[in-house]
């Protein structure tokens, strides 16, 4: 390869870097700018979570989004449901993300290819295209991961934070205070502790206020979330209310039983470390215990134990 061809491939991956750089720094800080005066403002539940950055990403990445980005039948999508668990609302989300997938898939190769003619590497034929296909595979499933720990991480705030709520609900229903009104009472009080669930609540009371059906509004709620323990409290509020059973009770003996469950998981979770900390004390705790341990016995061994053994024989 030509000293030209190394020149240009290296002006290709610095180009490349400092693109990425400039943008990473374009949107967290513009992405933190507008968190800090949403949080000033004193309301933060009325934007969505990432709007400002997901936009900007939306028209860093406009043109290669295009290639990727289904003409139809995408609002109706598992993909949608999946942005919507996700807390992301804006109408940008989309184009930021299939965008993403198509702008990594074209870079990482590029920059793995810069890598290893920078390095000078011998591969050549399946090889140099396996290496180029593997950062191609990666960065065309990264959005998926992160889009599903996203999803992950505000299924496990809204089931952790459930019960708490219910009980807040429970108490409100027993006060006196009727089914809508107990849950923006709600809404308002776990604002505090999880501002997700706060903004759930709130969008069943804005489309109560809207005029859709109440039930229609709870089962909304319990597709936004995806949670199985939220779709549970949905079904069990519209039969107490379809065949007239108190409602306090029902929220107080639902509310137990996620509270048990919560705490089986957590229990679970806690059982499951023992064996996960199985393989990293096999590979290197022990290995680096035994060397400790047994080094310096070795090491007498060699000095005193072996040239004996030799003088004597």
């Amino acid at each position: 390869m030509s000293m030209l061809q190394i020149a240009f491939l290296t002006l290709i991956f610095v180009g490349t870097v400092a693109a990425t750089v400039w943008l990473a720094q374009r949107v967290g800080g513009n992405a933190l700018t507008g968190r800090l005066k949403q949080v000033g403002a004193g309301h933060p539940a009325e934007a969505t979570p990432g709007g400002d950055w997901i936009e900007r990403v939306a028209r860093a990445t406009g043109t290669l989004g295009k290639l990727s980005t289904p003409e139809e039948g995408f609002e109706v999508s598992a993909l949608r449901r999946r942005f919507v668990m996700a807390g992301i609302r804006t109408a940008a989300a989309p184009a930021a993300f299939f965008g993403a997938k198509t702008a990594l898939a074209l870079a990482l190769p590029l920059l793995a290819f810069a890598g290893l003619t920078v390095s000078q590497s011998t591969l050549v034929g399946n090889d140099l295209l396996l290496a180029l296909l593997l950062p191609a595979a990666l960065g065309y499933y990264l959005p998926n991961f992160v889009l599903t720990r996203m999803v992950k991480a505000r299924q496990l705030e809204i089931f952790e934070n459930f019960p708490d709520a219910l009980d807040l609900m429970t108490v409100c229903v027993e006060a006196g205070l009727g089914t809508e009104a107990a849950l923006t009472r709600v809404a308002d009080d776990i604002v505090h502790k999880s501002e997700v669930l706060s903004d759930e609540l709130r969008l069943v009371n804005l489309e109560l206020r809207a005029g859709a059906p109440r039930d229609r509004a709870l089962r909304n709620l319990a597709i936004r979330t995806g949670v199985e323990e939220v779709d549970g409290f949905v079904s069990m509020i519209i039969q107490a209310e379809r065949f007239g059973t108190s409602i306090a009770q029902a929220l107080r003996v639902h509310a137990d039983m996620l509270r048990t469950r919560r705490r089986q998981k957590a229990e679970e979770a806690a059982a499951k470390i023992a064996l996960k900390l199985l393989f990293p004390l096999i590979f290197f705790i022990f290995p680096s215990l035994m060397l400790v341990l047994m080094g310096p016995a070795m090491i007498q061994i060699y000095r005193v134990l072996l040239p004996t053994m030799a003088g004597t024989n």
